[in-house]
């Protein structure tokens, strides 16, 4: 073990190799630049099977004393069917506009997901979430850890299917088989919950894929090391790709709970977003990753 590695024992290591990056899928998203599929080369390199959990993440906060920015700014983005009345007549819950399913809550962190009164005691095996790029870098360094690269998250979570639109194959719902946690119904005013989830999953609710990861689709958005592009990946290397050197945003993969085919989709395998660094809500965490 390399000297000041912690939460090692759910590191997978893969040998890497050539894979296909990227979709020109008609239900994908040209604005985010899925395409071109190309062939990327990736290095061996570790992952977690899971992401950070809110009980490791907590094991780390106690270790180090570490205060989140979300802390520090006083308020976290929480989807409005989360949000306590209470905090509404009170004034600790702010409409954003623009986007009307979000809602800026006074006191929202990792361990208070929902604001004031609420707690994480029954979902400590559920992705911790309010976490910022620079909160999951940090967890990142006292764990001796990364965060992955874009193009490892993809080679990572496609387990060696080769152009697949899922994670698990081509059909969302395969044999009726609900495969990752998305929002069901008609989003954003009704959740069926049909996959079991109205909101954040423990970290084993659903099948692995081929690698022995879990939840690399749905559940919560994951940071990723890398500065967002549209256009990098054209002209930049195909051997371990890690992004522009500069950029004002960062990369997210995977999707989240609150993902539906009406708007976001990206619950698929090539699909990408990107968020300012300090941005924190309640559906985006992170997952670790190392050198082999």
């Amino acid at each position: 073990m390399a000297r000041g590695e912690r939460h090692i024992d759910t590191l997978v290591t893969l040998r890497g190799g050539r894979f296909l990056m990227g979709t020109d899928d008609e239900v994908g998203f040209p604005d985010d630049a899925e395409g071109p599929v190309r062939e990327v080369t990736i290095s061996p390199f570790r992952v977690d099977k899971f992401p950070v959990t809110n009980e490791r993440f907590q094991e780390f906060v106690r270790a180090t004393g570490y205060v989140t920015e979300a802390e520090e700014f006083g308020w976290s983005f929480v989807f409005r069917n989360f949000v306590p009345r209470v905090l509404l007549t009170r004034g600790m819950a702010r409409t954003v506009p623009g986007l009307e399913w979000w809602y800026a809550v006074d006191r929202a962190t990792w361990f208070k997901p929902e604001g004031k009164g609420s707690n994480i005691r029954t979902r400590m095996d559920h992705p911790v979430v309010h976490i910022t790029w620079r909160d999951a870098d940090r967890y990142c360094e006292w764990a001796g850890l990364r965060l992955p690269t874009e193009a490892e998250w993809e080679y990572a979570a496609r387990g060696g299917l080769v152009g697949k639109r899922y994670v698990w194959g081509d059909e969302l719902t395969p044999n009726g088989k609900h495969m990752c946690n998305i929002w069901q119904g008609d989003f954003p005013t009704r959740n069926t919950a049909a996959d079991g989830f109205q909101g954040t999953c423990p970290v084993k609710s659903f099948s692995p894929n081929e690698f022995g990861l879990y939840t690399v689709a749905g559940n919560v958005w994951e940071w990723c090391t890398d500065f967002w592009s549209v256009d990098f990946h054209t002209k930049g290397p195909i051997v371990d790709p890690a992004g522009p050197p500069t950029g004002k945003l960062r990369v997210m993969r995977g999707g989240s709970y609150l993902c539906h085919s009406s708007y976001c989709n990206r619950y698929r395998v090539a699909a990408r977003t990107s968020n300012t660094p300090d941005s924190s809500t309640g559906n985006l965490g992170f997952r670790c990753a190392a050198d082999a």
